[in-house]
């Protein structure tokens, strides 16, 4: 039996009897227990921005994930945010709420793990675009099959690629938030001109031209700034409209994967705008979430 949960939430329910699965579910004085702290229903706040939109109010702390203060999951959970805004499954934010800011019931309900699996399977892509792996935290293996558990409707499908064809780090809105966003998702951001583009397998390679501005340094070193080469990955054939026109200079963003450095956002640099000028200003200040620490 399935039962309609707004929005889009199913609970998909099978008689417990008649299944066995690996997974158990705890009481909430168990859950309580194995936190080392009694749980308690509480508001979502506001600037909780993953999950204050999901379509219910109230979450369960700790959550799903161990997080015991609200800090910590905001902290955790502002590292998702991004991944929603790309739209790369209808399921995306259920399934990161259903875990960082659980709705509050008489027992525990995780996602379904055919959920988990075509989330990941979808947003995946996605992801490594951005030099980021699937996390061990959200390893699909987990989560139940056969038992109650938050499925999506049937008519929430992964989003096919013809939908949204522009590569990831390219599809950018040009606001003061998108920005900020993408700057934290990266680990250096510089001003500068790009001299060529090259295909390089399925990568677009991007040389750039010798005068680089930082603007967010990270942990790049000079001699790494000077030899740096970025990659678009899988970009050999997905459009990237701030490429087209090669004379601007841009806002470039990059973080490293392996031994190469990945490009992830990049924007024309406009002077004029009023929104990368409050980036940039308000960078200064901003709170980033901690990606390093969601992502293992």
């Amino acid at each position: 039996m399935c039962i309609f949960w707004p929005p889009r939430l199913v609970l998909a329910m099978l008689m417990p009897i008649l299944v066995t699965s690996e997974y158990e579910y705890l009481s909430w004085k168990d859950l309580g227990d194995s936190y080392g702290k009694s749980p308690q229903c509480v508001d979502i706040p506001e600037d909780l921005r993953l999950c204050y939109t999901v379509g219910y109010h109230r979450m369960l702390l700790p959550n799903l994930l161990e997080h015991e203060t609200m800090a910590e999951v905001k902290q955790q959970a502002g590292s998702w945010v991004p991944l929603v805004h790309k739209r790369c499954h209808s399921g995306t934010q259920v399934f990161l709420c259903s875990l960082f800011a659980p709705v509050c019931l008489d027992r525990p309900i995780y996602p379904c793990r055919k959920l988990c699996e075509s989330v990941r399977d979808s947003c995946t892509p996605i992801m490594e675009a951005f030099g980021f792996p699937w996390p061990e935290m959200l390893n699909c293996s987990k989560f139940p099959q056969d038992d109650m558990c938050i499925a999506t409707n049937a008519t929430d499908v992964p989003q096919s690629p013809e939908n949204s064809p522009t590569c990831p780090p390219c599809d950018n809105e040009m606001s003061t938030e998108v920005i900020l966003e993408h700057m934290c998702a990266s680990e250096f951001a510089i001003k500068t001109k790009i001299k060529e583009i090259k295909i390089e397998n399925l990568d677009k390679k991007l040389i750039l031209q010798k005068r680089r501005k930082p603007v967010k340094q990270g942990n790049l070193k000079k001699e790494e700034l000077r030899k740096l080469v970025l990659y678009l990955k899988n970009g050999a054939d997905c459009p990237c409209q701030q490429l087209e026109n090669l004379g601007s200079h841009y806002l470039i963003m990059g973080r490293k994967a392996g031994k190469r450095y990945l490009l992830t956002g990049i924007h024309k640099w406009d002077r004029s705008s009023k929104e990368v000028k409050k980036a940039l200003k308000k960078l200064k200040s901003y709170k980033c979430p901690v990606y390093d620490v969601a992502f293992k």
